[in-house]
């Protein structure tokens, strides 16, 4: 798929076998690939909903050349790759609805969606605003470490972040790692930027229906964080639910455990927020 400064990215495209009920865009976390998402998306896919998964600039399929060189960005993540993967699923499969599944930064960035208002409903998983002062001890320490001092240090080393030393999905375009380092130090995520290099955005105006799904164990989308993000869409129809491992004989959930197999058990969540809205 092609957006409209001509860059390519990959995705890979889940087709229901048969009677669509409607079409699903998965929003990457930050660094993450969309082969993450793939048994996520058949299981949705084997409920009649297409579901279409990509991969950002800079990140996984979607790099060209090398990962120095990207001048890929959070904001651009939002302005250009989601509204060209969903003009992309919604050519593949017109008359129908769409929603959107965002993890964590797939969910923060709907708002920079030039065509976000095609989106029917949004189902958003460890999606919060990521503050840093909003976080708990002693997580904050390793989160303030990591924000302030590696992204900063590895960008000026290697010319990217190595967010894969530590856990973090795959190498980090500089530019991305930065903007990221500077929204979790504010408050509001994406607001920070607001009137700075974020110019044009549907934030205050999205007012679909959205699932904002959250658990004890991630320490980065806590209530607090979660509440704060949230404020940044004043007329969004938000609903939040909490997801205990222990309710589910689950051993974490966490920020990253809702798409792993292990967790199959807690998709139909998805599946029963998508049907009430397709």
């Amino acid at each position: 798929m092609s957006c409209q400064d001509g860059t390519v990215l990959q995705g890979t495209l889940f087709t229901p076998q048969q009677g669509l009920i409607g079409a699903v865009l998965m929003g990457p976390a930050t660094g993450i690939k969309r082969q993450f998402y793939s048994n996520f998306a058949l299981y949705l896919a084997q409920h009649n909903y297409a579901v279409l998964t990509f991969d950002n600039r800079g990140i996984g399929g979607s790099l060209q050349g090398r990962v120095q060189y990207s001048e890929a960005s959070l904001q651009c993540w939002g302005e250009q790759d989601m509204p060209a993967a969903l003009d992309c699923l919604m050519t593949r499969f017109p008359e129908t609805a769409y929603h959107l599944v965002g993890h964590s930064a797939g969910g923060q960035l709907i708002g920079l969606m030039h065509n976000a208002h095609h989106i029917s409903s949004v189902f958003n998983v460890a999606c919060s605003s990521g503050r840093l002062r909003n976080m708990r001890f002693p997580f904050v320490l390793s989160a303030r470490f990591f924000m302030n001092m590696v992204i900063p240090l590895s960008n000026r080393l290697f010319g990217h972040t190595k967010a894969q030393w530590f856990g973090m999905g795959e190498p980090l375009p500089k530019g991305a790692a930065e903007q990221w380092r500077q929204w979790c130090n504010g408050q509001g995520y994406v607001k920070t930027a607001f009137g700075k290099t974020v110019h044009s955005h549907l934030y205050d105006e999205l007012a679909m229906p959205a699932l904002w799904v959250n658990a004890p164990d991630d320490f980065i989308a806590n209530d607090a964080n979660v509440a704060d993000m949230i404020s940044v869409f004043p007329k969004m129809r938000a609903e939040t639910l909490t997801l205990r491992k222990e309710d589910y004989g689950l051993d974490e959930i966490g920020h990253m455990k809702f798409f792993s197999r292990k967790s199959e058990v807690l998709w139909r969540h998805a599946t029963d927020w998508l049907d009430r809205w397709s």
